[in-house]
């Protein structure tokens, strides 16, 4: 198993990082730095105004990066393309507390997972040092290559390719995050000049 935690600092208000976080996926200038991303759906939410606080759960689908030969002969053959990637099927579930100024987002694959489980799990606060100011993001993940425990060195290597990949993905979700929150600090001073 890998466990590995992320920490980032946007130099923006808790309510522009959020606000930035929940364009990520329909930001069409961010298709190609999430080009994984293939389809994101939102399955519910629930807004409860008195308490200011919002939960959603969104379907995301992403391709995988291509599976070791290893990996791919444990797939039915339907499931992965002769190149080896994948399409997988993602949960993300997330938490908006406003008058708290917390947002909590868990992201879980519900496909292949007699395979490899993945959950991803990350907080947005304001930063304690600039709590009006900047916002602090912390991303732990954990990723378990289940069929493969038993041969303890292949499934740590299969972990480490797939962690690896998770952080160069999230590493342009905060690029993704900042260009937005950039625009929107535009657009409140008024000198926005396109749309996202």
């Amino acid at each position: 198993m890998v466990v590995y935690t992320q920490e980032h600092v946007y130099r923006h208000p808790w309510d522009r990082v959020t606000a930035a976080a929940w364009r990520k996926f329909t930001d069409p200038a961010s298709s190609k730095a999430l080009s994984h991303v293939a389809d994101v759906h939102t399955l519910h939410r629930r807004l409860d105004s008195e308490a200011g606080r919002l939960q959603a759960a969104r379907s995301i689908t992403v391709r995988s990066p291509p599976l070791p030969f290893i990996l791919r002969r444990l797939l039915p053959a339907a499931a992965s393309s002769p190149s080896g990637a994948v399409l997988c099927h993602c949960l993300e579930t997330s938490l908006v507390d406003a008058p708290r100024r917390a947002m909590d987002v868990v992201v879980r694959n519900v496909s292949l997972r007699g395979l490899i489980e993945v959950e991803e799990r990350s907080t947005f606060r304001p930063h304690p040092e600039r709590p009006d100011e900047w916002t602090q993001f912390i991303q732990e993940t954990t990723i378990r290559c289940r069929p493969l425990a038993a041969l303890a060195a292949v499934a740590e290597k299969v972990e480490t390719r797939c962690a690896e990949r998770f952080l160069q993905n999230s590493a342009k979700g905060r690029e993704v995050v900042e260009r937005i929150c950039r625009y929107l600090e535009a657009e409140a001073s008024g000198a926005a000049s396109s749309p996202i």
